[in-house]
């Protein structure tokens, strides 16, 4: 047997391992596709390829031939490392570009992508997906991995998984850390520490990002949510100078979670611009600038932008900080968000939670505040009663949290949420609106990962769906999903 022919026999031997010991391998049926989760921590070994044999070589999709890949990876590693994707082609195509052969007959077209990280997210398509490295040294990585595969390998493999799949859902990485930065802003002459996470317009949310070093995701829905839901932030664009988004003072806040009934994370923004020729001071309080806006001293835009700004700390109280510092995949959504509040570093560190976008694709979240009280108390965040204005209004989506079921990692004990929405889709918003699924007969419960899915089961009578109305109150969460690898 032939070096590729080793390879590729290991290679497929690898990915059905993979497949079948991870407990969060689920699959779905697309026609000719078929969908795949997994999460492995893997180590390197001698690159096989030619010109490689002094290089590391993680292969996490083995090429196969026939067979495409694609989807998102997400990894971690001892190193950093050079990202490998393989595309399948004939030896006459082969000239003029990189390729990767082990026996000089069977080429592959070579993509390698040097992100000189130890960590990071990537989409791929291709025959083959592995972490190199220039170098003998080994190296170990963890990577989670959402996709397809189509090819002559797919029914082998799905007839591994039939026979080894567990009932339960439990995801590798269910929970992780995600360290976010936090900025200082004032609410009647007193500290507020607070975060960004989302804007509704995309050029705030860049200068934002590249401010904080940490990505600020867009939500143009939030353009829409009704004043009732919203509080003020003045932000400053001259004047005295300081830590402020522009250079400026800090900014200041129209309410804390303290003023219960008037807060809310979703900020309102409006600019202030000293006029010529006026003394410039520090404002400590959103009264004492709509005095001197009133007064001819200064002048406001309200620019239309929503900022969500969940307080971490605030004059007279901060988020709950986890007794248990463990993150682990078994831990539950009680006890608190927070696993520290570094004020001297200006950082916090919140339990990001893993569930699946309306595609299936992984996506995680942190809680940062809800409605009503009850559910607020239970998962240790803020209670903000404002976000209730926006049950019906199209500034909040969708999601998908189950009663029954599969065992598994949701606030609710079973398998893990579905959104409807993910980053970067129009309908994006942090704010959703909460649907409980409950199957009829819980025997015939399987793994859902798609919003389609849940249709699917839904029309053929199998589970019901219903908003969710804690203590018969409207049900509102603010769960930013980030990238918590960045």
């Amino acid at each position: 047997m032939n070096k590729l022919q080793s390879l590729l026999v290991i290679g497929i031997f690898t990915v059905g391992i993979i497949f079948v010991s991870s407990t969060s391998d689920q699959f779905v049926d697309a026609g000719s596709r078929k969908k795949f989760h997994f999460t492995q921590t893997i180590t390197s070994s001698q690159d096989p390829g030619q010109g490689h044999q002094n290089h590391q070589l993680s292969l996490i999709l083995s090429p196969n031939e026939g067979t495409i890949y694609d989807g998102s990876m997400t990894f971690t590693s001892s190193e950093p490392v050079q990202i490998v994707v393989l595309h399948e082609i004939n030896l006459r195509e082969s000239k003029g570009q990189p390729t990767w052969t082990v026996d000089g007959k069977t080429i592959y077209g070579l993509s390698l992508i040097d992100l000189q990280k130890n960590s990071g997210s990537f989409e791929f398509t291709g025959a083959a997906l592995g972490l190199h490295t220039p170098n003998s040294e080994e190296f170990t990585s963890t990577v989670s991995v959402d996709g397809w595969i189509r090819g002559q390998p797919t029914e082998v493999i799905m007839q591994k998984i039939e026979l080894e799949q567990e009932i339960s859902s439990l995801l590798s990485r269910t929970n992780v850390p995600a360290t976010i930065p936090m900025h200082k802003g004032i609410y009647e002459g007193n500290q507020v520490l607070y975060i960004i996470t989302d804007g509704s317009d995309e050029n705030y949310t860049k200068i934002i990002s590249e401010k904080q070093e940490w990505n600020v995701e867009l939500a143009s829905v939030l353009a829409d949510v009704p004043k009732n839901a919203l509080q003020k932030l003045f932000i400053f664009k001259n004047g005295v100078k300081g830590d402020g988004i522009y250079g400026f003072q800090d900014e200041v806040f129209s309410s804390t979670p303290s003023q219960e009934s008037q807060y809310s994370a979703l900020n309102s923004i409006i600019e202030v611009t000293w006029k010529v020729g006026q003394k410039e001071i520090e404002f400590k309080s959103a009264t004492d600038i709509i005095a001197a806006e009133e007064g001819g001293r200064i002048q406001f835009n309200e620019t239309g932008i929503i900022l969500n700004t969940p307080q971490i700390v605030w004059p007279d109280g901060q988020m709950i900080v986890r007794s248990d510092k463990e993150i682990t995949d078994e831990m539950s959504y009680s006890g608190g968000q927070i696993i520290e509040i570094n004020e001297e570093e200006m950082t916090v560190i919140f339990v990001a939670h893993r569930g699946w976008g309306p595609d299936g694709k992984t996506i995680y979240y942190i809680v940062t505040d809800a409605t009503p009280s009850g559910p607020a108390e239970s998962m240790g965040v803020v209670s903000s009663p404002s976000s209730a204005n926006l049950i019906a209004n199209s500034g909040a989506v969708d999601l998908f949290q189950f009663k029954n079921g599969i065992i598994g990692s949701g606030p609710l004990g079973f398998q893990p949420g579905i959104a409807g929405a993910s980053l970067g889709d129009a309908n994006y918003s942090p704010m959703w609106r909460i649907y409980l699924v409950e199957w009829n007969d819980v025997k015939s419960a399987k793994i859902l990962e798609t919003r389609s899915d849940i249709d699917s089961f839904h029309a053929d009578d199998m589970l019901s769906v219903s908003i969710a109305r804690p203590t018969n109150s409207d049900h509102i969460v603010n769960c930013p999903f980030i990238d918590p690898f960045q």
